[in-house]
């Protein structure tokens, strides 16, 4: 069946599980950069299989087709959990969680709330099902070159005659739009989605909106975001960065801290959405300063290498007590580095560093700032004062 609109077809259809496994093989079917990782345990990839042996209903998989600078590809928009599921139960095995980096997915907590265990976040392997797929082409490679110790044998209780007689349904999405189009069109297909499911975390969601234009990830999402964290007694988080980045553009291109995420302090995730659009659009958004004018010709590698060196060479600590101590630490960090263009001058760190911890001590000795340290009024002031003090050592 074919669905046909002016700048897409879509197709309908199904396949039997094992020509999914041999798309999955052959990696003619693969993930989007912006596709959350394994999150299903054992017992949702058993009730599947359940449910595939019954014959029951299973939501179809979506594909889309992109058209890459040198090839075509298919990604997989919707239904990674299923399709990892099947091809797991056809090797008969399952990755050991232990054995996989963990991922806290989750953020710092604005107001230092200690979330419960339960509510902290999801916790779940940095593991995806090309992890499998790069060991071979087929059943028999990946199971000789695949290390066991990462990996629990089970057994599904599934046969051969299972992949060829049982069905996944599909739908296959074919635009007819001009590639940088296609970026568009398939992270916010991906959102789309996701929103009529499970609900996607935060970071998830933003995820797909760095790819509405080529390029963009490792500025939202650098690898030294991953390694400054906030640690309270039972949780672990790492750094918000584009919470970072929105503040400070729109502080940069106020001048002023004054009339930062005013109106949207009950909507901040909004307020990160839109900077995110204005820069991969590279829009002059009235909140923010224009993405080229700040990065001209997207130069702001070498700043954040700057970054990553001076925490070093200031011997900041990677990992906080609070968002205070973050705030304060990294708010005019970032923003002489990243905005002003400006070096910190470490030979002076013996006299910066006890500033820093006494502007932390006088806002945590304030028992309103400590109990509301989302509260913009404070986030304001944290914001202005870590700049005033960085702007006092740079050279």
């Amino acid at each position: 069946m074919i669905d046909m609109a002016a700048n897409r077809k879509i197709y309908y259809g199904e396949y039997r599980l094992s020509h999914w496994i041999n798309l999955l093989l052959k990696q003619n079917i693969k993930l989007p950069p912006y596709q959350r990782t394994f999150v299903w345990d054992e017992e949702r990839v058993q009730a599947l299989i359940t449910t595939l042996k019954n014959e029951d209903f299973v939501p179809p998989v979506t594909i889309g087709k992109f058209d890459g600078v040198n090839n075509v590809e298919n990604l997989i928009l919707d239904g990674q959990q299923r399709l990892t599921s099947v091809f797991l139960a056809y090797l008969g095995l399952f990755p050991k969680k232990d054995k996989f980096k963990e991922v806290h997915n989750s953020l710092a907590n604005e107001n230092d709330d200690e979330a419960e265990p339960e509510e902290s976040g999801d916790k779940f392997m940095e593991w995806t099902l090309e992890e499998l797929t790069k060991k071979g082409r087929t059943k028999e490679d990946i199971l000789v070159n695949v290390d066991r110790e990462f990996y629990d044998e089970k057994d599904w209780g599934v046969d051969e005659d299972f992949f060829k007689t049982r069905n996944m349904g599909f739908t296959y999405l074919v635009p007819n739009i001009t590639t940088p189009e296609q970026q568009k069109y398939y992270s916010t297909t991906f959102r789309n989605i996701n929103k009529q499911g499970k609900a996607l975390l935060p970071q998830e969601s933003r995820k797909s909106l760095y790819f509405l234009s080529h390029g963009y990830d490792d500025f939202f999402e650098p690898k030294l975001a991953h390694s400054l964290q906030i640690k309270q007694s039972s949780t672990t988080t790492h750094t918000d960065f584009v919470r970072y980045l929105s503040l400070l553009f729109q502080y940069h291109k106020d001048t002023s801290a004054n009339r930062v995420a005013r109106g949207f302090k009950q909507i901040m995730e909004a307020y990160y959405e839109r900077f995110i659009y204005a820069v991969v659009n590279d829009t002059d958004d009235s909140l923010f300063s224009k993405f080229s004018d700040v990065f001209p010709d997207k130069q702001y590698a070498e700043l954040y290498t700057r970054l990553r060196e001076t925490i070093a060479a200031l011997e900041i600590s990677k990992v906080f007590t609070s968002i205070i101590d973050m705030d304060v630490y990294l708010f005019g960090l970032m923003y002489v580095i990243l905005f002003e263009k400006k070096e910190v001058d470490s030979s002076r760190k013996e006299a910066l560093l006890p500033e820093l911890e006494q502007k932390v001590r006088d806002f945590k000795d304030n028992s309103a700032h400590t109990r509301a340290p989302a509260a913009l009024k404070y986030l304001r002031e944290r914001m202005t004062d870590s700049i005033t003090i960085y702007q006092r050592y740079c050279r």
